[in-house]
């Protein structure tokens, strides 16, 4: 089942823009490795959940964490409709992502284990991503 939540404020929202880079949730906090996106844009709740079915078959026994959330409702009207009806009803859930944000998490496996699922799940997503590693200090 899709990510969503549970109960909004406002049942449409407007687009708005995607600037700047990510200043919350752009390190390594809960795993051993993570995919940052490199680009700005929104991740669809069936991409996350194609993601996350893409990590833990790649890399089985070690636990994924996902760091991002759609809660963004995302509308469009239906094709061949006039203009000037309104808008559209929500048709899937997003979440915004800035430049920087970590989506994916993993722990309990190796180096080579992580760059496989984790190359598995870029493939995915519709932002450029990278692998980074958990800073320890």
């Amino acid at each position: 089942m899709a990510l969503m939540p549970k109960r909004i404020k406002h049942r449409k929202v407007q687009r708005g823009k995607v600037r700047g880079v990510a200043s919350r949730g752009n390190t390594v906090c809960f795993g051993d490795y993570g995919l940052q996106a490199l680009e700005p844009g929104w991740i669809s709740a069936k991409t996350i959940e194609a993601g996350r079915i893409a990590c833990t078959r790649n890399a089985p026994g070690s636990k994924v964490y996902i760091r991002i959330f759609p809660d963004k409702p995302v509308t469009s009207t239906p094709a061949e409709t006039r203009m000037g009806k309104g808008k559209g009803e929500p048709e899937y859930w997003a979440a915004v992502v800035r430049p920087g944000t970590i989506l994916f998490e993993i722990s309990g496996c190796g180096d080579d284990g992580a760059k496989k699922a984790f190359n598995r799940v870029a493939h995915k997503m519709p932002v450029r991503t990278r692998l980074v590693r958990r800073r320890h200090f």
